[in-house]
């Protein structure tokens, strides 16, 4: 995809909007940016945002974080990730900040707690969402090799109950040995 003349003023408000508003973690915040940058801006391909929620997910920190630094850098290069990352930041570190200073009131407060119950639903809904968005761009790829990981990676977590870390460490190892030897093939 071309670079586009990007305004960092709409970056900043777009990524400030979407950490604002988004509840969940990082997988929602992945489904807001894909649907902000992919689908509306065009500033990003569906393929780019599977690369990087990729590359997101299996960096050490918050992944909110980490898909922001990836998509600001995509979209504008070091000023934008730099600028998406503090619009990301600034959100949660203001709505942390009043919660605590309220905190006993807010932790016993009968409509702060349904209103939070009612916000997991929600939450749950996007998430799904997000989850199917992905899968289907690995299923629209047709390479059945992508395909039956998925799968087996879904299965290994649900049913085997084994540890994220290791299935994305396990995929790193297999996406760099499959690397070299489509290297070694090509010399």
């Amino acid at each position: 995809m071309e670079k586009k003349n990007v305004s960092l003023v709409k970056l900043f408000l777009s990524m400030m909007t979407i950490s604002a508003f988004t509840f969940g973690g990082g997988f929602v915040i992945i489904g807001m940016m894909r649907k902000k940058f992919c689908d509306e801006l065009h500033w990003v391909s569906d393929d780019e945002v599977l690369d990087m929620t990729a590359i997101a997910q299996s960096a050490p920190g918050a992944l909110a974080v980490n898909s922001a630094v990836i998509f600001g850098y995509r979209i504008a290069g070091l000023a934008g990730a730099l600028i998406s990352v503090l619009a990301t930041i600034i959100p949660p570190i203001v709505i942390i900040s009043v919660v605590c200073m309220i905190y006993d009131a807010f932790s016993t407060n009968v409509i702060v707690q349904t209103a939070l119950q009612v916000m997991r639903a929600g939450v749950a809904a996007i998430i799904v969402d997000v989850v199917i968005d992905l899968a289907s761009n690995v299923v629209k790829t047709k390479n059945i090799l992508n395909i039956c990981l998925m799968i087996g990676a879904f299965v290994a977590t649900w049913w085997f109950k084994v540890s994220s870390i290791v299935i994305i460490l396990l995929f790193i190892a297999l996406g760099l040995g499959m690397s070299m030897l489509k290297g070694k093939e090509a010399a």
